[in-house]
């Protein structure tokens, strides 16, 4: 299957036969009655590393998950907001090692194809996001925009 630069899967199909917008389990589809082509967006994904850590804190024991939104604030626009939280119903879950990362629908969107990892650095240990949407930073590295 073909992927455009943003990450989004591509599906081409003959016109008028794709026509329709939907959302389920955290994949957003839409398609083009015109162009007759339909396009996924990826979510994002989460390392090893970060399901292992979220076990050493103990999240689902606790009933909790890690929840990753992405508010408006900070100087470049938006931010992230980590918190251990408990799913909601329309969240996307995201399971590994018994453990679970969670998403809401509004954030989502801005979170296509990022990866969430756990970092141990001499400066901290922090979970931490790569996301290929950024287009820029603040200079203490907590806000970004899209």
């Amino acid at each position: 299957m073909p992927f455009d630069p943003s990450g989004q899967l591509v599906v081409i199909a003959s016109p008028p036969y794709i026509a329709s917008t939907s959302l389920t389990n955290g994949w957003i589809s839409a398609s083009s009655k015109l162009l007759g082509i339909a396009m996924f967006t990826l979510p994002p994904t989460v390392t090893p590393r970060a399901f292992e850590r979220l076990a050493e804190i103990g999240a689902a024991k606790q009933g909790k998950a890690l929840r990753i939104a992405v508010e408006g604030g900070g100087c470049s626009g938006f931010q992230y907001q980590i918190t251990l939280d408990a799913p909601q119903g329309d969240d996307l879950v995201l399971e590994g090692a018994g453990e679970k990362v969670v998403v809401d629908q509004v954030s989502l969107p801005f979170l296509t194809s990022a990866k969430i990892d756990f970092s141990d650095a001499l400066i901290g240990a922090r979970f931490v996001i790569d996301n290929p949407n950024v287009s820029a930073a603040c200079g203490c590295g907590t806000s970004f925009a899209i």
